[in-house]
């Protein structure tokens, strides 16, 4: 997703979970994942190239990292780890079909609300049609202005540029791959937090 979404959606799902401090520094870690060098050889930094394993490894990782900083009493180190972690979650939704097969088991004529929306039905997070973008070597010059209406015809359709969830302009589908990545990030801190003892809880949100 856009960089504001990912600031938008960070703020809106752990605000009430972290001071204006730690918030800040979660923020920072999340949105440094869509500088340039985290773009190219880090799919699975963004759940790119049905990366799938890769970005899940990737996750508990991440998560490892938040629990043993906050053990070691680095409590800015388990910021910027989880920020991070936060970032892959998120992007799982805007860069694969996730919302896609979602929406097609629901009833026909019954459409939810992207309110509604399930982030981790397993019977789609395990779904053998469960794809995400294919990064094409073509694929850069479509952001640059001007150049998308005449690179994305060129580009196959299973390509980032053609699947991607990344803002409004996408299409209604955004607003369900919004809503949710929003409770993803709060599943995730719930994931994270779960076994911590209260005085880490209480470092880590930094209250």
């Amino acid at each position: 997703m856009f960089t504001h979404f990912h600031i938008e959606m960070t703020r809106l799902a752990l605000e009430d979970k972290f001071s204006s401090r730690a918030l800040e520094k979660i923020i920072t870690a999340n949105v440094y994942q869509d500088r340039v060098r985290g773009q190219i050889g880090h799919d699975e930094y963004h759940f790119d190239n049905n990366a799938f394993e890769k970005s899940y490894a990737y996750l508990e990782a991440q998560r490892a990292l938040t629990i043993s900083a906050l053990m070691a009493n680095d409590v800015f180190s388990a910021w910027s780890a989880f920020g991070r972690l936060t970032h892959t979650a998120q992007d799982f939704y805007a860069h694969s079909n996730y919302v896609h097969l979602w929406l097609a088991r629901q009833p026909e004529r019954a459409r939810p609300t992207p309110a509604e929306v399930d982030p981790v039905d397993p019977d789609v997070i395990h779904a053998d049609a469960l794809r995400s973008g294919q990064i094409y070597l073509l694929e850069p010059l479509a952001f640059i202005p001007g150049l998308r209406r005449l690179v994305l015809p060129l580009l196959p359709r299973d390509a980032h540029g053609w699947m991607n969830l990344d803002s409004p302009a996408r299409g209604p589908n955004f607003q369900y791959a919004f809503q949710a990545a929003l409770k993803r990030t709060k599943i995730e801190f719930e994931q994270t937090t779960k076994d911590l003892s209260d005085e880490l809880r209480q470092l880590f949100s930094d209250k």
